[in-house]
């Protein structure tokens, strides 16, 4: 059995938690610490490329008694900083468990902490908001100036980073869709998959590339940090608006209502979890979503739509709809990895309207 490492958490206001460091050895880590509140779907999230730039503090006590497995993935690598947890389980049982987490983080790469008072980390972090800490062996005051250092995920290009560096195709649905990589999830292209032949391009692909690509739909996905650092996109899309259907999910919700001359803002700790609660006001019904985003767009900012979703925790706007040209998005994750599948009537719906433009595929 390894020896305990011990080591603590500092956030950039000089706060101290102390703890076991687990997962790959690292003499810091740092980056903007953010709080999800999933019971489930440890691997999903440590594997969503959303989380780049961010150290993640679970909120459920126990993470790690399940194991993880080669299925549940989001992405061909980790890209977050860093992981904090209460209990790390001793044992994993699940029958389609392939490995310990602990086991899992060295191999990925990824550092973590143990042992920390994660209820009281994240009330911190509720009342004062996301902000940059680090973690390791160093001692305090060295740990508290790689914190205060940090530069967090404002005004920083975290979409480059994640994003895909050559196109590839997925997916055999009857539609073809050309999905702008912003960072996206596996998950997501799975359910695309079931309407589309799908090819993913990367982030800085021009317009009249993938305009020349003649496809039926273009999805802008999930993605890291700031949607005004992601300007090549946005302009990009400009070129679509009104020529082809758009459906945007997170952080292509964000750049796809910039485009349309809206206005987005930094939240005080975001929201990161599979269960929060989505009024639909078309149809009345309350959706409980995955989320995981840190910024958000102004209600009411954004011209010529139809306001189609909000947030019954706080009121933040979660979804809109073009009046006068065939394009949607919203700010949650219908795909649901991990997460309720609440929402996932949207990629049919993204079909109809590929289909209402075009006329029927099938």
């Amino acid at each position: 059995m390894s020896a305990i490492r011990y080591g603590c958490l500092v956030l950039a206001d000089g706060s101290v938690f102390e703890g076991e460091l687990i997962g790959a050895e690292r003499e810091v880590a740092s980056g903007e610490v953010v709080f999800n509140t999933s019971m489930s779907g440890y691997q999903e999230v440590i594997t969503d490329p959303s989380y780049a730039g961010q150290i993640i503090n679970f909120t459920y006590p126990h993470i790690g008694n399940y194991g993880v497995n080669s299925n549940d993935v989001e992405s061909k690598r980790s890209h977050c900083r860093g992981i904090i947890i209460r209990d790390l389980a001793r044992r994993h049982s699940n029958w389609r468990s392939e490995d310990d987490l602990d086991s899992y983080l060295k191999l990925e790469g990824v550092p973590g902490i143990a042992g920390i008072d994660t209820r009281r980390l994240t009330r911190h972090i509720r009342n004062h908001g996301s902000m940059s800490g680090a973690f390791g062996e160093l001692n305090e005051k060295k740990l508290g100036e790689v914190a205060a250092a940090e530069l967090g995920t404002s005004g920083i290009d975290l979409v480059s980073q994640v994003s895909t560096k050559s196109p590839y195709t997925v997916g055999n649905g009857p539609w073809r869709v050309v999905v702008y990589d912003l960072g996206v999830k596996q998950s997501i292209l799975e359910q695309l998959g079931r309407i589309a032949t799908i090819e993913v391009v990367p982030a800085d692909t021009k317009p009249e590339e993938v305009i020349r690509r003649n496809p039926h739909g273009v999805f802008l996905s999930n993605g890291p940090g700031d949607p005004e650092m992601a300007g090549a996109v946005v302009s990009a899309i400009k070129q679509f608006l009104g020529v082809i259907p758009v459906f945007g999910i997170c952080l292509g919700h964000q750049v796809l209502s910039l485009a349309l001359g809206g206005r987005s803002f930094k939240m005080k700790f975001g929201h990161h979890g599979g269960n929060v609660p989505v009024r639909n006001e078309l149809t009345g019904k309350v959706e409980i979503t995955s989320q995981n985003h840190n910024f958000a767009i102004e209600s009411g900012s954004v011209p010529g739509v139809v306001e189609t979703h909000f947030c019954l925790n706080d009121g933040t706007l979660e979804g809109l709809r073009c009046q006068d040209i065939p394009a949607f998005s919203v700010q949650y994750h219908p795909e649901a990895s991990p997460g309720p599948h609440d929402s996932r009537y949207l990629f049919d719906q993204f079909a109809e309207l590929m289909s209402s433009f075009h006329g029927d595929q099938s």
